[in-house]
């Protein structure tokens, strides 16, 4: 996808894990072939930024070679699954987003937003992020098919999991899927074989930085991240491996914790209460700058603080306590609202808005 700073190439790594040779690999890449910034997005992903026309060929040979790209663009574009990224060797989650993985030649065409969510462990993780069809945890304890936009999902056995989620694939592209482009719009009504009555259990927090069971957590304001930190990062003595999230959270695999250049351990950095799209000039949507912005508001906003270029809101589709949405090189205010709702104050200025919050 083309940006105002190149184009952005998206890495998707199987279980949203990178091995430490795959890490220095990728940020290497990125150097050689990019601006040697990435971003990691919503859905634990990566994206590569500021990758030339002429770049990108030997870019994607190198992506091939680590093994963070199919070969096959079929099975690549398919294989959008976001999986909790606490998952253990042969859990529940681990067991059925491999064997996924393994079947996705058997899923049909699909518009390319809709995506799969695996979340099996005893407490879901994954509740807030948007997914079309979910395995995930209930609250008596069995696994649970659930499609998105139904608050219920319907009990399965030990194994029948991936079945269930390329039925109800295929399902969704026969009755007209495409046409609503997401699960959640999708008015048809579920087949029988899916419905169920079966709440889903109640969600635990995501990681705060700092020491976790797995490795260590860090921080990562608007989910920016440096190549030569990733590189350093997957080099530290003890780290196995490097998990994305979908939070802005970089979890490792061993390792003890120290600072980085871009990395936080502190809980309370205001900055991870900031979702800021790229803004101007990196994005041609955007008529207003972002980031340095959130950076100079964040310690003054009390909940969380949403700052975005475009009423498209892309760096945070729910509600925030504080939006601000560019417009016509101006920023609208509202409260309590998503990015793009009738503001509160409209047309401000950022001298207005430091004033408004007493960032003086």
């Amino acid at each position: 996808m083309m940006a105002g700073d190149g184009l952005l190439v998206r890495v998707k790594p199987r279980l949203g894990r990178l091995t430490p040779a795959q890490a220095v690999g990728l940020g290497e890449a990125a150097v050689a072939h990019g601006s040697g910034s990435l971003d990691v997005t919503r859905r634990a992903n990566l994206q590569i930024r500021g990758v030339t026309e002429a770049a990108w060929p030997d870019l994607l040979d190198r992506l091939l070679a680590l093994g963070l790209v199919d070969a096959d663009g079929g099975r690549e574009g398919r294989r959008n699954i976001l999986v909790s990224p606490d998952w253990k060797p042969g859990d529940d989650t681990h067991r059925i987003a491999a064997a996924l993985h393994d079947r996705l030649g058997e899923l049909p065409a699909l518009p390319g937003k809709v995506g799969f969510v695996i979340d099996a462990g005893a407490e879901p993780a994954l509740s807030a992020e948007s997914g079309d069809f979910r395995i995930e945890r209930g609250s008596e304890g069995v696994l649970l098919l659930r499609a998105e936009g139904r608050a219920v999902g319907v009990p399965l056995g030990h194994g029948a999991e991936v079945e269930a989620l390329i039925d109800l694939a295929h399902w969704f592209a026969k009755s007209g899927g495409a046409a609503a482009g997401r699960m959640g719009r999708h008015a048809a009504p579920l087949p029988d074989w899916a419905r169920g009555s079966v709440q889903p259990a109640q969600p635990k927090a995501a990681p705060a930085p700092g020491q976790r069971e797995l490795g260590t957590a860090y921080g990562l304001p608007f989910g920016r991240l440096k190549a030569p930190t990733l590189i350093q990062l997957a080099q530290t003595p003890g780290i196995t491996g490097i998990r994305t999230t979908p939070w802005r959270i970089l979890l490792t695999e061993g390792g003890m914790p120290g600072q980085l250049d871009g990395l936080s351990l502190d809980p309370n950095e205001p900055l991870l209460r900031v979702d800021a799209c790229p803004g101007m000039p990196e994005c041609p949507q955007s008529s207003v700058e972002t980031r340095m912005l959130a950076r100079r508001l964040a310690p003054h906003v009390v909940g969380r603080l949403h700052v975005s270029g475009c009423a498209k809101g892309c760096a945070h589709s729910g509600v925030a306590d504080v939006v601000l949405t560019g417009r016509r090189g101006a920023y609208d205010l509202s409260l309590g609202q998503r990015a793009g709702a009738p503001p509160l104050r409209a047309g401000l200025d950022i001298d207005s808005l430091i004033a408004h919050f007493g960032a003086v």
